[in-house]
């Protein structure tokens, strides 16, 4: 038996050399018939490897607590905008946030240049605010309430949750949030999920720095109370 790569081939081999000398065409076209098969071989191969493509497990549905969240269909969204480790260069201690809303990325500093890197969206309100702040809160399937602005500029839309909105999968800032301050001041600012995945990497009409989903529990799982974060509007991140 014959062997390449996962194909086996049974060579026949002839009886003698004056049978092979003999019959020179049979011998090529046993040859050329051999050099095809494995060929086939080869293809079949590649197809195999290209067919088991799947989205990253990193956005596979996910069980948490008394919700189940859906899996992301990643194919609506910029790979570059998906969670990867890249090369960074800062000056920002390790376990600090940086987040660049012009470049729709978020940072966590890890150290040795390197950083997690995750998509946001940016909402209006992601826009009102820049320098640095403290997480002095973190909430998992936080309560929401709109602010005062997005009632007014979305009557329609939010003016029947003057109330608020207890923790859900319906709920804008998803299954965890972070609470920006700078002292004793709430900034209004947050770092939450969404239920629009798809928005993930363009400008939205209301909320602070939005991830998807499963994004956002990784980071509130890798952040502590008293992390520092540095926002920058209109700058470009220092990132590969």
């Amino acid at each position: 038996m014959g062997r390449l790569g996962s194909c086996r081939v049974r060579i026949c081999r002839p009886t003698s050399a004056r049978v092979v000398s003999a019959f020179p065409f049979a011998r090529l076209s046993a040859i050329g018939a051999l050099a095809i098969l494995l060929s086939g071989c080869a293809s079949s191969s590649d197809l195999i490897e290209t067919a088991i493509i799947s989205p990253p497990t990193e956005y596979s549905e996910l069980v948490d607590g008394l919700h189940t969240i859906p899996a992301v269909d990643t194919s609506d969204i910029d790979p570059a905008m998906l969670r990867q480790r890249v090369d960074y260069t800062t000056r920002e201690p390790v376990g600090t946030i940086v987040i660049d809303t012009a470049a729709r990325h978020l940072y966590l500093v890890e150290g040795d240049g390197k950083a997690m890197r995750y998509g946001i969206g940016v909402g209006k309100e992601g826009l009102a605010f820049a320098g640095t702040a403290i997480i002095k809160r973190k909430a998992e399937w936080p309560h929401w309430t709109p602010t005062r602005n997005m009632m007014e500029r979305e009557p329609a839309r939010y003016g029947h949750l003057a109330g608020g909105m207890v923790g859900g999968l319906a709920n804008p800032l998803g299954p965890r949030a972070l609470y920006l301050y700078q002292g004793e001041r709430d900034t209004m600012f947050r770092i939450h999920g969404t239920t629009e995945p798809e928005t993930i990497g363009g400008a939205v009409s209301s909320g602070c720095i939005r991830l998807i989903n499963q994004d956002i529990i990784d980071l509130y799982s890798r952040v502590k109370i008293g992390s520092r974060v540095v926002v920058i509007q209109g700058s470009r991140a220092m990132s590969s």
